[in-house]
């Protein structure tokens, strides 16, 4: 009976759906990697993730900060005014949806420059509006995701999350079993393709849902309409430019990587191959488990703003303190079982020893990583962006001068030395800052 009313608890259901629709996920994820490194290869791979810095930019600008305001404000709004979330939602999509416009015809006329003297990698300037295409779509579906996260129900969204992995998945397989009957040589822009392909089965999915739902729906009162998009606004635009900044480092940190390799020793092939290993295999296992961290950060966020806007201390403090603790556990559990395996995920699936190799050592950063995620994610539902954008901001410093100091001169051993460091420094101070701030 007491488990029964758990699942009651829109958080623990929550966290559930997203959690099963993630694994899942991850799952066909996992073994679309191992297709796509034995069909493209490990330099084929490296390219189609240079891409992604991009992407992970588009998506700063458009929808980020936008996503996780109508999450908060949603939240709050919905028992005092009803039609206040459909409100929020029809803004958040007309904002994302101009600027998810804008960006696309942005990389369609500059994708050679981008590519190029951006990126250093010529063979991506095919790839990138192909991407662009993707934009305008995950923008919407984030908005209505962000909706639902608010009103505490992820079974669309999990469900959304899902489709777009199958829909990927599923188009990619197609296209190369028409091409390889062809004979048409498979390279990296299948798989930009697949992304496409992914965000649009989400886009149906999630408009087909919003549709069909019979939630009060919200007249156009202009007063009310622009009082709604000033307090979404500054709410989103800050948390959008610290997202941004953070999304710059990070994908100059990416783009840094394969030409330190080169001052290392490697040719340019080896230099994309390596990289490719190690962000198109090994990351991809290692960042498996955070299925169920991501699960729990999307909806715990309004849950703890919704505390914080009760004045229910002992409910923030209870869940930070169980947060901890469920982070270190889970966290070495996956450590421990990484390096049991990594060398046979390596070299059984991937067919690379290297992979192998990769994973052992980036075992290590699992408790921290799934700490700092979760407490960024309290942070924000308290009204704390500050914080984690700065915590963010020093791991990347740390990373990017492991990257641009010491990989020349010890090679990529010493990147993922700085994986580990930066990890360990920005949750041990997510823990100090919510000590001074809340827990004392």
């Amino acid at each position: 009976m007491q488990i029964l009313n758990k699942l009651k608890n829109p958080v623990i259901s929550g966290t559930l759906l997203l959690t099963v629709s993630g694994i899942l996920g991850k799952i066909i994820g996992f073994f679309y990697r191992i297709f796509l490194s034995r069909t493209i290869g490990a330099e084929g791979l490296g390219i189609y993730q240079l891409i992604f810095p991009i992407s992970t930019i588009c998506f700063a600008l458009t929808v980020s900060g936008i996503s996780t305001a109508l999450s908060k404000y949603i939240a709050e709004y919905q028992e005092s005014d009803p039609t206040s979330p459909k409100r929020f939602l029809r803004i958040g999509i007309l904002l994302s949806g101009i600027l998810s416009l804008f960006l696309m015809l942005l990389l369609f006329r500059y994708s050679g420059f981008i590519a190029e003297h951006i990126l250093l990698e010529p063979r991506c300037a095919p790839l990138i509006p192909i991407l662009a295409c993707s934009i305008p779509l995950a923008s919407v579906h984030s908005c209505i995701h962000g909706y639902y996260y608010g009103k505490k129900k992820a079974a669309i969204p999990a469900a959304s999350s899902f489709m777009e992995q199958f829909a990927r998945v599923a188009f990619v397989f197609f296209v190369y079993q028409i091409w390889s009957e062809q004979g048409k040589p498979v390279d990296a822009s299948i798989a930009v393709w697949g992304l496409v392909f992914g965000e649009a089965g989400a886009f149906l999915l999630c408009i087909t849902a919003l549709l069909c739902s019979n939630e009060p729906k919200a007249a156009p009162k202009t007063k009310k309409v622009t009082s709604l998009t000033a307090k979404l606004l500054s709410y989103s635009v800050p948390l959008s430019m610290n997202r941004l900044a953070l999304t710059l480092f990070a994908s100059f940190e990416s783009i840094l990587i394969p030409s330190r390799l080169c001052l290392f020793g490697y040719s340019q092939t080896d230099a994309l191959s390596v990289f490719g290993i190690l962000t198109g295999m090994a990351l991809s296992v290692v960042m498996f488990p955070t299925v169920f961290t991501n699960s729990v950060s999307v909806m715990i966020l309004p849950a703890i703003s919704e505390a914080d806007s009760r004045n229910d201390d002992k409910k923030i403090s209870r869940t930070i303190y169980q947060t901890i603790f469920t982070c270190l556990l889970l966290g070495s559990f996956c450590t421990a079982a990484l390096l049991l395996t990594g060398k046979w995920i390596g070299c059984f699936l991937f067919g690379n020893a290297l992979a192998g190799t990769f994973i052992r050592m980036l075992s290590f950063i699992c408790p921290f990583l799934f700490l700092s995620s979760l407490l960024s994610s309290i942070m924000h539902g308290l009204g704390m962006p500050g914080y984690p954008f700065l915590l963010n901001l020093l791991g990347i410093a740390v990373r990017i001068f492991f990257v641009y100091v010491l990989i020349p001169q010890h090679g990529l051993k010493a990147y993922l030395t700085g994986m580990l460091l930066s990890q360990i420094l920005t949750s041990a101070l997510s823990v100090w800052i919510l000590w001074k701030k809340r827990l004392r």
